[in-house]
Order: C-alpha cells, then structure tokens, then sequence
C-alpha cells in the first residue's frame, strides 16, 4: 500500500502557504506557518530557491514564488486531454452554428469555463475561460444539476446563494429544480434571459470518465429562439462524440 512522503506534501505546503499569506516571507516566518524547525525549513526553501522556484529579496533574505511553477502548470494544462476536448468542441460548435460557445465543468458550486469560442458576429455573449458562472442562471450550470438526480440536485441547491443576475434569474430553489427536472427529462436545458438581459442560451451535459462536464450556446434571445432546432442539433450530435 503507497505512503505519504512527508518531503512532498511539505514542498506543496509551501505553496500553499504563500498563496494564503500573499507576501514575501522569511525563513522563520514559514518555519513558524509550517511548524517546523528554522534548520529543517532553511533546507526546503534552498532547495526551491536553487531549483528557480523561489526568489530571494537580497536585504530582507525573504522569499516570494517566481512564475517558474506556474508556466509549468500552464504548459500541463495545454496539454490536458480534457482541455483538448473542450476546446475542440467549442471549435465545432461554434463554426456551425455562428453563436458563442463554452465548455463547463462543476467547481464547488458553480460552473468554471474551461474553453470559449466567441461568435464571429457582431451582437455576441462573451464568456472568458476561467470565469465561473452562476449554476441558477445559466443553461450550462442547470445542464451539470441535471446530471445529478433529484436528491442529489436538491443538496446541491441548499449549499447555493442563489442571487439574481437579471430579474428573470431563478432564485426559488423548488422552481429551479423543477427547470432542472424538466430539462433533465427532455434531454436538454435553456436559459432565457436569466444570466444576461436579453440573452439566452442552451446546454447538454454529460459524463467524460468520471468528470461532470456540459456543452453550451448563448447568444441574443431572438437570434437563438429563430435557430432553436438547428442549434439544438448541433449540441447534440457534437455532445454525443465524447460525452457519456
């Protein structure tokens, strides 16, 4: 059976650390943070100064982060197969159907964009990646509730603060899971100028392994009511390649 190696989580607990505290901190100031001893600490934060992830203020001898860490996160995260999925599909859907297209997946409670491909036309609903959007008022928030059944959807409910984003915005829990149970029975969900005046969208949702994720279009509510079907298929049979 696999041990924790203390070395490791104690390497990670520094960045943990400076991301809590925000500031340059010296060696007894994170020794004092990480409950170790001042010799033990010297060692760990030489070792991440030496390698390039810490820097070192020459006067104060305080230690700050440099971007070493996160360019190497950024350079796994472009190649995560789920980011090459999500940004694949928006791709596709947004080239056949005209209208803004995002990739979601659930973060706590609410939805995190991991991919956006924006509507070449000039009235559009922009949405960037890393933005995370209200799981009440939006179609691609109620698509992830959908995935859930009802006593599930219901917990998730209580844990949300559900505020209004425009005065069409579900703020009642027992009518929000009853837009939840609809879509979720049709197959399909909608948002119709509650995430946006005058704005609407539509999702789908689905499993990728063991990842809740959904697919959507938003654009102006007369424009996506004119092209419901045919949006409406291109969710689908784009969905259908690799959501379960």
């Amino acid at each position: 059976m696999p041990s924790l190696i203390a070395a490791t989580a104690r390497t990670l607990s520094v960045f943990e650390v400076f991301a809590r505290e925000r500031r340059a901190l010296s060696n007894s100031d994170m020794a004092r943070l990480l409950s170790l001893r001042d010799s033990s600490c010297l060692d760990l934060m030489h070792t991440l100064h030496s390698l390039g992830y810490l820097m070192r203020t020459p006067k104060t001898l305080r230690y700050y982060p440099t971007a070493r860490l996160y360019e190497t996160a950024q350079q796994i995260n472009q190649n995560d197969p789920l980011t090459t999925v999500a940004r694949e599909a928006v791709e596709q859907l947004g080239e056949r159907t005209g209208e803004s297209a995002f990739f979601g997946i659930l973060d706590r409670n609410a939805v995190k964009v991991i991919a956006a491909q924006p509507s070449p036309r000039p009235l559009r609903y922009v949405v960037e990646v890393g933005n995370r959007v209200s799981l009440n008022a939006s179609a691609l928030g109620k698509s992830l509730l959908g995935l859930h059944d009802d006593e599930e959807a219901a917990e998730l409910v209580r844990d949300l603060v559900l505020r209004p984003v425009t005065e069409r915005t579900v703020i009642e829990p027992s009518r929000l899971l009853a837009d939840v149970a609809a879509g979720r029975e049709r197959g399909w969900y909608e948002a119709i100028g509650e995430g946006g005046e005058g704005v609407s969208g539509l999702a789908v949702a689905g499993w990728i392994g063991d990842q809740p994720a959904g697919l959507s279009l938003a654009g102006p509510s007369e424009r996506m009511q004119r092209n419901h079907e045919s949006c409406l298929e291109a969710l689908r049979e784009i969905s259908a390649s690799f959501l379960n």
